[in-house]
């Protein structure tokens, strides 16, 4: 069978079409960063598993001055995932029907990256995972451990 130029040019261009929607659909995913320990992803809530951070509506002290570390929190998890795809490993369902599940850029552990910026802390209560991620933060004295604050299950406690 002959082809002429045209034809050629005609065939890759739909092989190329294909192949970039194939790969779009792949790539693609609808995420929403609720607050820092939060993500809707694809539908679906998800909260991470064996981490605590701050209430949205949370302030710490630094210095005498007001840090809406609650918010911080988040904005560091935003810029964290970037344009990147996340992935999550689930590990059930909390009493809320939100799937709890440790989740992933780039093959690195988003709640081991929150709680070693000090943004985050090991929820002891449920997973001592990353008390080593929390110690490291602590004795470097990174993010809220530079600050005045209250523990997030303290904060909701009382507010």
């Amino acid at each position: 069978m002959f082809l002429n130029k045209r034809k050629v040019i005609l065939l890759i261009s739909i092989f190329s079409l294909v192949f970039f929607l194939i790969l779009n659909q792949v790539k693609s995913q609808k995420l929403r960063v609720v607050d820092g320990d939060t993500i809707h992803l694809n539908g679906e809530k998800i909260r991470f598993t064996g981490i605590d951070t701050p209430e949205l509506k949370q302030t710490c002290f630094n210095d005498g001055i007001i840090d809406p570390c609650g918010v911080t929190a988040k904005v560091i998890l935003i810029e964290k995932i970037g344009y990147n795809k996340v992935e999550c490993i689930s590990e059930g369902k909390d009493q809320y029907k939100r799937t709890l599940a440790e989740c992933f850029v780039n093959n690195e552990s988003l709640s081991s990256y929150l709680v070693r910026s000090g943004y985050a802390f090991a929820y002891r209560r449920y997973s001592k995972k990353f008390v080593p991620d929390e110690d490291y933060a602590r004795i470097n004295t990174i993010g809220m451990w530079s600050m005045k604050f209250d523990y997030p299950w303290e904060y909701r406690k009382n507010n």
